[in-house]
């Protein structure tokens, strides 16, 4: 049976009402709410094709038909409209992304949940996958007589600041020379390299008259790393299922915190996505537990270079047209805003 264009008309208002009304669409909705140029009956024999085909269900409380996932997947590669984005929209995503601060962790946790707010979804970020990221420099920044903090900056823009307590008094030479030192013998290795290395041995080696700060300073240095190696994910607006009608069944709803809250398995569901925006839907996540949502994502760069990703979770009824350009917006002002801070140095560099 052949998908013409008038099958694809009818298809295309039934996923568009549906995804607003959240109800069922019968004929004589399609009929007055869309220029058709046809009559119900028509209509209702289009329709019946059109679930005799796979894409089409029909409900068994209801007379009306709801979109299948394989109908989404139609609709997502051939019938759906990009959203023109207001330039008010835009320049309110522009204003919060601009105004935040260029550690990456930050940045990935801020978008999480401006993308929450503006989609009235499940949003979520990722941090560099940590084996592919690499040390840029080492600063250590004096605090007081006994204390310093440890600044270590990746390729990436990821950051770490650790307040480390000394056993012994410094001055801001040794510190700045040790910081140097370090990121002479460090820049440009990757963080995993650089945390299997006999740290203490290499950095008494180079500065012997240092290894008495250098004590002090390299096993928390090895610590610091361990925890950058720890790929971040961060998740906003869980609560915003409740608002779905899709999650209004507690139990269902249930299950889809649960889901989310094993960060780790959602983590390794996200590392094997494809680069640049992703809309996988049903049954075409690999993942058992995501078989009834929808997963959307996009990656963002630092530098040229892929280093995590942003995206939304929920129902496969969805917004699709609008939340892919929030999303695609979004990623725009992230690689915008990292390529501003690249020129960023420091003097340790």
């Amino acid at each position: 049976m052949e998908l013409n264009e008038r099958k694809l008309r009818i298809l295309q208002a039934i996923v568009s009402d549906f995804i607003h009304s959240a109800e069922p669409v019968g004929s004589r909705t399609l009929a007055k709410n869309y220029d058709m140029g046809i009559s119900p009956a028509t209509i209702r024999n289009e329709m019946s094709d059109l679930e005799e085909m796979g894409y089409l269900t029909h409900p068994h409380t209801s007379a009306g038909r709801v979109p299948s996932d394989k109908a989404y997947r139609k609709y997502v590669d051939e019938l759906m409209k990009k959203k023109d984005l207001s330039p008010a929209e835009k320049e309110f995503i522009e204003d919060r992304i601009s105004g935040t601060v260029a550690e990456l962790e930050k940045v990935a946790a801020y978008a999480a949940s401006l993308l929450s707010e503006l989609t009235n979804l499940t949003a979520f970020a990722t941090t560099p996958v940590p084996k592919e990221d690499k040390l840029r420099y080492v600063n250590l920044l004096p605090a007081d007589e006994r204390t310093v903090v440890l600044m270590i900056v990746a390729e990436s823009g990821k950051v770490s600041n650790t307040v480390l307590r000394l056993n012994e008094p410094y001055t801001e030479e040794n510190l700045q020379l040790l910081s140097k030192v370090m990121t002479h013998d460090y820049k440009g290795k990757s963080l995993k390299e650089i945390d299997t290395e006999d740290l203490m041995a290499r950095i008494r080696t180079d500065m012997t008259t240092l290894s008495g700060l250098a004590a002090d300073i390299a096993p928390n240095f090895v610590q610091t790393l361990e925890k950058m190696l720890n790929e971040e994910l961060y998740i906003d607006g869980l609560t915003n299922i409740f608002s779905i009608p899709e999650y209004s069944d507690i139990e269902k709803a249930k299950l889809f915190m649960e889901k989310m809250n094993r960060k780790k398995d959602f983590a390794d569901v996200l590392n094997r996505r494809d680069n640049g925006l992703e809309i996988t839907i049903g049954d075409e996540n690999d993942d058992e537990a995501l078989k009834d949502c929808t997963l959307i994502t996009a990656t963002y760069h630092v530098n040229g270079k892929m280093v995590g990703r942003i995206g939304v979770i929920g129902p496969t009824r969805m917004a699709y047209d609008e939340v892919s350009s929030v999303i695609e917006y979004l990623t725009d002002n992230l690689n915008r805003t990292f390529a501003l801070t690249e020129g960023d140095s420091n003097t340790n560099e």
